[in-house]
């Protein structure tokens, strides 16, 4: 099958509404041609942000769905798992970005199926909790079934304990905290979450816990038996293993509290307490609850409070766990004045450990690649700086308003973003409240001419890649300077 032309690919998107008549021949004019490189043409609509990468790689294909859901234009895919998929999308009228999450097809076709997809959704739609992803619309038409979700900013917390290893115990009892307090919300409602683990709560660039997809929650019925396999998941099976080996019903809440342990011995020890292995057999067995490892074991030097909580959330009988979310996150509360004191208290006075810690450089990266954010955080934080990450400009800009002193500095990456970065990094400017904000704007090649629109100042600089993380290390220590220079 050959390759498509570039005349071929803008009527494409043309025809699927990706973009007007008007913006297609505004591209043509900018080429000159309708016969030029169809690489050529892609990276024009690319830069121009008439359509993103996903996109584009689904146009050259010769896809003609899964471009919209609704009023949602899909930008890219987030993340995909047995059952759903997710996107980042955007309101084709009021440009709000969300997360949308489509029921695969080979599920929706199944009605028993479709309906625990819809059911999880409505169930989710009534909640409404800082520490719970909110949904918005469920939509189920024909054999198209999502939700649309608020899109939250960050990473799940999975992924989050892989790149930091493990958590300092005041982060972790912090995170456990606001887990704990959505599940106490829900509890208050008479729902239970029945798939807590770690790639269900989801850290925002902020730091905040947001649990999501209360995905059973709604089943009264008192045993796996009557649903379909396909809708096992693992997390599924680890409930129904313990629920089997503890003899409590199904919908039993000190079920979750059990899993809450289980996350909270991943953050503070880097690995999670049961074996991790995908023969049913062995996920349903006693032995592997009761071989779990003492988190003391690992941690001799963990503070007793923060020991207790954990071994009581992962106690094997019912009985001994925490009884409501709510007692359990009264302990967590104590545990964290307990730390906090601890740390006051430990060769230097409280004040001066304050005066450190707000001493500490920082800057916020405005950069939409998942990879790159990795490696500006790891090579920032070596050269001494607090490290916050967002994808969104606008956010950035507005968390500056509302706060000035949010961090040092900010750095926008324009090469993903786009023009957004540029008019976020002009808008600094106009407001007295960040005028005085040390800025960057990294340009890609193609983007330089962009600096001649940049509104610049000695602490307001446009930096043109290509750049070395050390050049670039260089001009973030420039605009803000390391604690002692």
């Amino acid at each position: 099958m050959s390759r498509p032309t570039a005349e071929q690919i803008g009527q494409r998107a043309f025809d699927l509404g990706l973009i007007d008549d008007r913006q297609l021949q505004e591209l043509w004019g900018e080429l000159g041609t309708h016969h030029v490189d169809v690489d050529e043409f892609l990276q024009l609509l690319v830069r121009r942000e008439m359509a993103t990468n996903y996109q584009v790689e689904r146009l050259v294909k010769g896809e003609r769905t899964g471009f919209f859901f609704g009023d949602y234009k899909v930008l890219y895919l987030v993340g995909a798992g047995s059952f759903a998929r997710v996107y980042r999308a955007v309101h084709r009228e009021t440009g709000k970005i969300a997360a949308v999450k489509v029921l695969r097809k080979r599920h929706s076709e199944i009605p028993a199926q479709a309906q625990l997809f819809v059911r999880e959704g409505l169930l989710g739609k009534s909640l409404r909790h800082p520490n719970i992803v909110p949904i918005y619309e469920v939509v189920s038409e024909g054999d198209t079934h999502f939700l649309v979700m608020e899109f939250v900013e960050g990473r799940n917390l999975r992924q989050f304990i892989k790149i930091r290893k493990r958590l300092e115990p005041e982060e972790a009892v912090r995170l456990m905290s606001e887990m704990t307090a959505g599940l106490q919300y829900a509890f208050e409602r008479a729902l239970t979450h029945r798939d807590l683990k770690a790639s269900n709560v989801l850290v925002s660039s902020r730091g905040t816990a947001k649990l999501v997809d209360f995905g059973l929650a709604g089943f009264d019925d008192t045993s796996t038996d009557d649903i379909p396999p396909d809708l096992i998941n693992s997390r599924t099976i680890d409930y129904a293993a313990l629920e089997r080996v503890t003899g409590v019903r199904r919908d039993d809440p000190r079920s979750d509290i059990y899993f809450l342990g289980a996350i909270f011995y991943q953050m503070l020890t880097g690995r999670p307490p049961l074996l991790e292995t995908r023969d049913r057999t062995q996920r349903l067995s006693k032995t592997r609850f009761a071989e779990i490892v003492p988190i003391q074991k690992i941690l001799p030097k963990l503070a007793r409070p923060v020991v207790q909580i954990v071994n009581k959330a992962l106690s094997l009988d019912p009985e001994r766990r925490y009884q409501t979310p709510g007692a359990m996150l009264a302990e967590l509360r104590g545990a964290a004045r307990s730390l906090t004191e601890q740390s006051n208290g430990e060769g230097a006075p409280a004040v001066a450990r304050a005066e450190s810690s707000t001493a500490q450089p920082s800057v916020m990266v405005v950069e939409a690649s998942p990879e790159l954010q990795d490696l500006f955080r790891a090579r920032f934080k070596k050269a001494g700086y607090r490290v916050l990450l967002t994808s969104d400009p606008e956010r950035a800009l507005k968390r500056f308003l509302d706060e000035p002193d949010t961090a040092g500095g900010i750095i926008f990456n324009a090469q993903v973003i786009g023009r957004p970065a540029l008019e976020c990094f002009n808008r600094l400017a106009e407001s007295t409240r960040t005028e005085p904000v040390p800025a960057a704007l990294l340009l890609d090649e193609a983007q330089h001419a962009w600096g001649e629109d940049a509104r610049t100042a000695d602490h307001r600089i446009v930096v043109n890649m290509p750049i070395t993380m050390k050049k670039l290390r260089d001009v973030l220590t420039a605009l803000i300077p390391p604690v002692g220079a």
